[in-house]
């Protein structure tokens, strides 16, 4: 009896791990569906889907350092820094996209390194190390623009984020390659199997001969590039470069990946659970606008999600045991 108990709960768990967060998903829009007359048109949908787009950008780095069970504090800070240099460049309508793609990574590779230095060599815990540097460059981007905004920027670039490919979005555009791209990383590559590793068992892995240390690097730059290509697009979105941009951006792209299911505790996680995840938020947030919800009571609602989200990440690891 004790076994068919046991095994009706793994498989719970098992369904809840896959399916939960698309059920969630599923009653909400049908909830608001009827609750309200204008969220199911195309428009408003496409506009959900390409408002989660940056935060979902952001979430797959926060996925993948998240499965090694460390944490990135820093990405809206990077997606600040890196809007403002690309917005620079992008004021002279002859630059190339392609340099400004380069300036964008190359702001991920340098604050992802030193996150990942920090960490995997200096030793710091990761919540201080990425928080360290989520001040510094959240500083770093105010003296660049000296607290003022960037424009006048060149049509070419802001097409990026304002444009469309037939009725896709460009923002989504980008969420769709960058999503296949993590996607292959973690499944067929051999870098993405030692994600996995460290992340169920460190000592373990490191016994298999895992270089660690490296896997944590690349994870935090990773983690960087995506959160500056997401700064460049929503740069482009807005036509303006702005020392703000990205802020607060981490927490909801972690509140997305959790609520999708990577595991704090590491080991666990998937493409698809961050988009649904970060979904749930982006359809909740509308939710309330449509429904003319106070904007302090949302304030409470996006807290609110978060401390949801570390509540199914316990309440996941308790089912599965």
């Amino acid at each position: 009896m004790e076994k068919t108990k046991g095994s009706w709960k793994s498989k719970l768990a098992q369904i809840y791990g896959k399916a939960g967060v698309l059920v969630i998903l599923l009653i909400m829009c049908i909830i608001l569906s009827i609750a309200t007359d204008t969220f199911l048109s195309p428009r408003n949908l496409i506009n959900v889907v390409r408002q989660i787009a940056f935060w979902a950008m952001i979430g797959l780095g926060a996925m993948c350092v998240i499965i090694t069970t460390g944490i990135d504090l820093s990405p809206g800070s990077v997606a600040g820094v890196a809007g403002l240099l690309v917005a620079g460049a992008a004021q002279n309508p002859d630059t190339p996209l392609v340099v400004m793609f380069l300036i964008a990574i190359c702001v991920g590779v340098i604050f992802g390194a030193i996150n990942g230095s920090l960490v995997a060599f200096g030793g710091i815990p990761p919540f201080i190390a990425t928080l360290g540097t989520q001040i510094t460059g959240r500083g770093i981007a105010l003296l660049i623009s000296n607290g003022r905004p960037v424009n006048g920027l060149s049509d070419k670039f802001v097409f990026l984020g304002a444009g469309s490919l037939g009725p896709v979005p460009m923002p989504i555009i980008f969420l769709a390659i960058l999503s296949l791209i993590t996607w292959y990383m973690l499944k067929y590559t051999k870098t993405g199997r030692h994600i996995f590793a460290l992340g169920g068992n460190e000592q373990a892995a490191i016994v298999s001969g895992v270089k660690t240390k490296f896997v944590k690097l690349f994870v935090y730059i990773f983690a960087s590039v995506l959160a500056a290509i997401s700064g460049l697009v929503l740069t482009a979105r807005v036509a303006s470069g702005q020392p703000s941009l990205g802020d607060g951006y981490e927490l909801q792209a972690i509140a997305g990946a959790v609520i999708g299911g990577t595991s704090l505790s590491g080991g666990a996680g998937t493409v698809y659970g961050v988009i649904c995840g970060t979904l749930v938020i982006g359809v909740l947030n509308n939710g309330m606008d449509l429904l003319n919800v106070n904007g302090y009571w949302q304030k409470v609602a996006q807290g609110v999600i978060i401390i949801v989200a570390v509540l199914l990440d316990v309440l996941r690891k308790k089912t599965s045991k």
